[in-house]
């Protein structure tokens, strides 16, 4: 016969062993969750990855190398928190000479105030400062548009002032063909930018070369005969790695820039 004290033990026991079950039970619906998730997660993981090798996150650097005629462009996009311009300090009825001395030869090139006044007064004003002293020209392309960049301090095609200025001076090379491009004569100067409007900083290209570009670079200079035999000496040399768009083979730095009023 059992006890009533017995039975009490028994139904103890059996409620302990009740909630072990259903403790146990509870672990390995976690386990299994955990497993599912953690799948989940590899399978994101080894997708991101593969993006990554593939080359999708890459893509605009992929598409330029395999498109020497991509136009010039600073890559790097304004600061949400960006400087203000330089105030107006220029006679905007003058010309002024941007004189570029380089480990290669004299680079000189005259701008017109009256046509784009907010970046020969920005250009004037970076000069003064010394903003392009010592900095290297860090791209070269000899396909397809036939350009030197410069003014980025980085020498990285990443750089700028702190600010941007407004695009000028647009027309001034006739009106675009059926591909929306213009021609961008051998000697001129031009300003590049991130690829959208008044996104212009401190970074241009000498054009050596008649170039078809769409007409959305601010040209502001002619550069002088002797400036433009440099920059074909510089393109002979081609790039450093044999391809038709990048750094210069031969470096090209500007140990000093200087602009002057005439």
């Amino acid at each position: 016969m059992v006890t009533s004290d017995q039975r009490r033990r028994q139904l103890a026991r059996e409620k302990y062993e009740r909630q072990q079950k259903r403790r146990a039970e509870a672990r390995q619906k976690a386990r299994r969750r955990a497993a599912v998730i953690g799948a989940a997660v590899a399978v994101v993981v080894a997708t991101l990855v593969g993006l990554i090798v593939g080359g999708v996150f890459d893509k605009d650097k992929k598409d330029r190398a395999a498109d020497p005629s991509a136009d010039p462009s600073a890559s790097s996009s304004p600061s949400p928190q960006q400087s203000p311009s330089p105030a107006m300090a220029i006679d905007q009825k003058a010309k002024y000479t941007f004189a570029l001395k380089t480990g290669k030869g004299d680079i000189n090139f005259a701008m017109d105030a009256a046509k784009t006044p907010q970046t020969v007064n920005s250009f004037k004003s970076l000069a003064d400062k010394g903003y392009f002293d010592n900095t290297k020209c860090h791209r070269l392309t000899t396909g397809g548009i036939f350009v030197l960049q410069c003014g980025d301090p980085q020498g990285t095609g990443t750089g700028g002032p702190g600010y941007t200025i407004p695009d000028e001076n647009l027309d001034s090379l006739g009106k675009a063909n059926e591909q929306g491009q213009v021609v961008y004569p051998a000697g001129t100067v031009a300003m590049a930018n991130t690829g959208r409007p008044g996104s212009g900083g401190s970074q241009f290209f000498l054009v050596y070369k008649d170039s078809p570009l769409a007409p959305s670079y601010t040209p502001f200079g002619k550069i002088d005969a002797a400036g433009l035999k440099v920059l074909e000496e510089i393109a002979k040399a081609g790039t450093a790695d044999g391809g038709q768009d990048g750094p210069p083979k031969d470096e090209v730095k500007i140990e000093k820039g200087t602009v002057t009023q005439n």
